[in-house]
């Protein structure tokens, strides 16, 4: 679990990271480099979940390679319940994609994260922060002085 307290807004009681997988955590089907890493480190501070329509049919590698699974998962709808289910009040979701701004705007706290594959202009407007690589918006989590640094008022 992990308390982040940010003037002006409030207190983030989180206990999950929930990421989008293609377009946020990888590319063309492949993990972007020091994802694994981060991930790793981040898992000792929150339990991750990964949700996924599998889209390039190389989740299994990227399983292996994380050393747990993702959820498949392709439709808005699916991944916002997904986020209410766990209690969206402790989660933080990131995604790019139009099917992510649902579970960012169900989440707690919404990271976009503007990658190699775009972002959605519709997640966008629903992100509380939106950061230009996926590393950037973990290191947030590991680093919690720079999340606070962005969101006080």
């Amino acid at each position: 679990m992990m308390e982040i307290i940010v003037p002006g807004r409030g207190t983030y009681t989180l206990q999950h990271a929930v990421f989008d997988v293609n377009g946020t955590l990888a590319v063309d089907g492949k993990l972007i480099k020091g994802v694994p890493e981060l991930i790793a480190a981040l898992r000792r501070k929150l339990e991750v979940h990964l949700l996924t329509a599998d889209t390039h049919g190389r989740q299994s590698e990227i399983d292996a390679i994380l050393g747990f699974p993702a959820h498949r998962i392709g439709k808005a709808v699916g991944k916002a319940e997904y986020v209410r289910q766990l209690g969206a009040g402790g989660v933080v979701a990131f995604g790019n994609g139009a099917n992510d701004t649902a579970m960012l705007e169900a989440a707690s706290l919404g990271i976009a994260v503007m990658g190699r594959e775009g972002l959605a202009v519709r997640t966008l407007m629903v992100a509380d922060i939106v950061v230009a690589d996926i590393r950037d918006g973990i290191l947030l989590l590991l680093r919690p002085d720079r999340m606070i640094a962005t969101l006080r008022i």
